[in-house]
């Protein structure tokens, strides 16, 4: 009886370790294919442009642990959902570098950041970040970019990181305008960035304005109108037709950019809890202002009275014209241009904000700050 015991014993011991070899088997096969499958889609996407040695270069993960002294946090530029930002230098270069070393818990999937690379490797113009070059391998995503000496737009808005001169803002306005024309009219393809904010617009040392961050853009034919899409973009900045349709357009861009026009003028963000109800989403805010006929008491306190006043009524009312509620009512990318350099007139918009009706959002707002992909919805809330 003892032996039959034993041997039972034995037995169910030996089954139990089989039954956990095979698990951890196809555990470390599961993670070898998922790894497979993202080498896969860069190797999809890049053969065209790393194999004819175009566009960002690749890297080593050696040059970039030595150009970050190994990814020390005194060189950490910022940190959020999809991972980290690292200030570097390139020896081979003499340059300094801001790398991006994507999480491996990042909501944000390998697609969408192979999307990010493929995209801004084929665009050159001075008002977009440069994509430098980038490393995949070992379960480690890298993308290199060049490095903006001056941070994010929303750090010297709104954390009070230096307090930006007139100029300097009409300036930035547009500079983002030029990269916007260039993204949706001058190239081979038409580029719908999607998630235009004031985080994703960089400055260099001379405050020239740099837009960044391709992870949500998508490339459609110059013919094509809305794209259908999944919903994407940063709560406060989304175009109204956008929560009901899901589908992007160069209108819903330039509502986004209209957004940030306001804020920079006004040096308040699209969306400020704090303040009453009547004030606390810009655009409606502003177009009461505008329709009182007090186009400037909206200007941003901190510049007191050191600004423009005809310069301040064009950027409201433009950004007003492209934050219409009704994407037939926005003017082109290069209507904005020419209305911000004074070559048209500015156009005379209704006196109360006009009110639309939308189909119910095709999913609810998702509580994070981060950004949030799934089946049908990409957003972040704003901090």
């Amino acid at each position: 009886m003892a032996s039959l015991v034993i041997g039972l014993s034995i037995g169910l011991a030996f089954g139990l370790a089989l039954l956990i070899t095979f698990f951890i088997s196809r555990q470390k096969m599961k993670r070898a294919k998922e790894s497979d499958d993202d080498h896969h889609v860069f190797d999809t996407l890049f053969a065209d442009e790393f194999g004819n040695r175009i566009g960002p270069r690749k890297f080593s993960l050696n040059e970039l642990a030595k150009a970050t002294s190994d990814f020390n946090n005194e060189n950490k530029l910022g940190e959020g959902g999809f991972g980290s930002v690292y200030r570097g230098f390139l020896r081979d270069l003499d340059t300094y570098i801001a790398v991006k070393r994507v999480s491996k818990a990042s909501k944000q999937g390998i697609k969408e950041y192979a999307s990010e690379v493929k995209i801004i490797s084929r665009l050159r113009h001075k008002n977009l970040v440069k994509l430098i070059g980038w490393y995949h391998e070992k379960g480690e995503l890298l993308l290199v970019y060049e490095f903006m000496p001056n941070g994010s737009l929303d750090t010297h808005l709104f954390k009070g990181k230096s307090l930006l001169t007139w100029e300097t803002r009409y300036k930035i306005v547009q500079d983002l305008a030029s990269a916007l024309l260039y993204l949706h009219e001058e190239g081979d393809y038409c580029v719908l960035h999607r998630d235009i904010k004031t985080n994703n617009i960089m400055l260099d040392s001379s405050f020239n304005a740099k837009l960044g961050d391709f992870g949500l853009a998508r490339l459609v034919d110059h013919s094509e109108g809305l794209k259908n899409t999944l919903l994407a973009g940063t709560v406060g900045y989304i175009a109204p037709e956008c929560l009901s349709s899901g589908k992007a357009s160069k209108e819903s861009d330039v509502y986004s950019f209209g957004v940030v026009a306001l804020e920079i003028a006004c040096g308040r963000r699209s969306i400020e809890p704090k303040f009453q109800d009547s004030e606390a989403v810009l655009v409606p805010w502003v177009w009461e202002s505008y329709g009182n006929g007090k186009v400037l008491d909206v200007a941003d306190k901190k510049t007191g009275t050191w600004f423009d006043p005809k310069q301040m009524q064009c950027l409201v009312i433009v950004g007003l014209w492209c934050a219409h509620p009704s994407h037939e009512q926005r003017p082109s990318i290069r209507q904005v241009i020419q209305a911000l350099h004074f070559k048209t007139p500015l156009p005379k918009l209704p006196s109360t904000m006009p009110v639309l009706s939308y189909k119910a959002p095709i999913a609810p707002l998702i509580g994070s700050s981060e950004p949030v992909l799934e089946s049908n919805i990409a957003l972040t809330i704003p901090r």
